[in-house]
């Protein structure tokens, strides 16, 4: 085996996936390493695409959006048309995820102040003082 290629253990210790996730990429024509009988060996390009994989399922793009990212590689352009699709695509997800960013501090504020004023109800109920705890001695 040269340096360019890979075995599937290989690859799993490099990049912290599974045997299945190297298979399930390949299933899904995300990969598509060299068979030598019931070897898989995965070459240089293999690699960057499970980086780029990878890296967009961090970011939250689904599969069918990587495949099809992946896939504009070939299109001919010096990679013009996939940089393009790929900042396109990522900033719509920079803006989703703000969004979400946004709607979440909105859920925690409210959520904080339910549990302040559940607090309160509790310490009321109980002649506990605000904060833990009531007033008595042990």
């Amino acid at each position: 085996m040269t340096d360019e290629l890979m075995t599937i253990r290989a690859m799993c210790d490099a990049f912290d996936v599974t045997p299945r996730t190297l298979r399930f990429y390949e299933s899904k024509e995300l990969l598509a390493p060299i068979r030598d009988g019931q070897k898989r060996l995965f070459t240089k390009r293999d690699r960057a695409r499970l980086k780029l994989i990878l890296r967009g399922k961090r970011f939250g793009f689904s599969l069918e959006e990587i495949r099809q990212l992946l896939d504009l590689y070939d299109v001919g352009d010096h990679q013009f048309t996939q940089l393009s699709q790929t900042y396109r695509l990522a900033r719509e997800r920079l803006a989703d995820l703000e969004r979400q960013r946004v709607e979440l501090d909105e859920v925690i504020t409210d959520l904080r102040t339910q549990l302040e004023w559940g607090e309160r109800a509790l310490a009321s109920a109980t002649g506990a003082s605000p904060g833990g705890g009531n007033d008595g001695g042990s």
